[in-house]
């Protein structure tokens, strides 16, 4: 086996473990493809000779080559001055399929993923590396050019962040889990009854003004209208994954088509079942909304 034969043998290895933690790094299944084979390409041209552990090697190199993507993107971000950058980083999905990489976000979790979306860069690195692939923070130090300690409180700041912090007890919260997911099953499975069991007679549904830029009315009263709201809502979204999350304390809905955060929906929940609902768009508002991710 020659030298060339050696090395893609060795890589294809290690590619599944690599596109893992770029797709945790970058959110972007596609961006993740592009970081994989940019490590590919430093590998063919680099001198491996003295290198112990490759695995290792070639983590840092991903790791890298995604903390360049993140500043690049953040940096996009601040130029857009308003425009829709989710829409200018999805698009490019180069033949990428929209449900496999729905599949993806959703074994990786959603919520987790629109959490991360929040964190500076290297915050985000220092926690998927340590906190998701167990990488000292020896050897994340040098990626984020910071020392073993600092590096250790950018975790620290981003696992805080990802927890989130719940405002009522804990009872409490699995009170609303239990309601929020009975209502997302229900509506998934188009169970109109189901919808009805845990929404209050004079529940009220409210959408801001970008949320119903499809068309749908701003405010829905009576459980029935409701229902029938959240079902033809369920039909047009069936792509867009949703998933639990702690959305200001409080058990939500987190919506992320391919990862990007589209829609929060903030439940009030009353003796058992849902007596407001606030379905919201504007990625002003989702910016400032506290989330964070439900233990399981």
């Amino acid at each position: 086996m020659d030298e060339s034969d050696w090395r893609a043998r060795r890589f294809e290895e290690k590619r599944g473990h690599l596109r893992g933690v770029a797709y945790r790094m970058l959110g972007s299944l596609s961006e993740a493809e592009d970081a994989v084979q940019e490590a590919w390409l430093r590998f063919s041209r680099a001198d491996t000779s003295g290198v112990d552990n490759l695995g290792g090697w070639l983590t840092t190199v991903v790791a890298r080559v995604c903390l360049d993507l993140l500043r690049s993107r953040k940096s996009r971000r601040e130029e857009a001055l308003g425009a829709d950058v989710t829409d200018t980083i999805a698009s490019r999905a180069d033949g990428i399929d929209p449900e496999q990489e729905a599949l993806l976000a959703d074994s990786v979790g959603v919520a987790l993923l629109v959490v991360l979306e929040t964190l500076a860069p290297a915050e985000r690195l220092a926690f998927v590396l340590h906190d998701l692939f167990a990488v000292p923070f020896d050897e994340i130090a040098p990626i984020v050019g910071r020392s073993a300690t600092a590096a250790r409180q950018l975790a620290s700041r981003a696992r805080h962040r990802v927890q989130g912090a719940a405002t009522v007890p804990s009872a409490d919260l699995a009170r609303q889990r239990e309601v929020v997911e009975a209502f997302l099953a229900a509506a998934r499975a188009g169970n109109f009854e189901g919808l009805l069991a845990v929404l209050d007679p004079d529940v009220v549904r409210r959408l801001d003004p970008v949320a119903a830029a499809s068309g749908a009315p701003r405010e829905l009263r009576g459980a029935e209208a409701v229902a029938r709201g959240a079902l033809a809502g369920s039909q047009r979204a069936r792509s867009a994954p949703a998933a639990l999350a702690l959305v200001d304390g409080g058990v939500g809905v987190v919506v992320a088509p391919r990862g990007r955060l589209s829609t929060v929906i903030i439940f009030k929940i009353s003796r058992g079942r849902i007596v407001e609902m606030d379905v919201i768009a504007d990625p002003a508002r989702l910016g400032q909304l506290p989330l964070g991710v439900l233990e399981a």
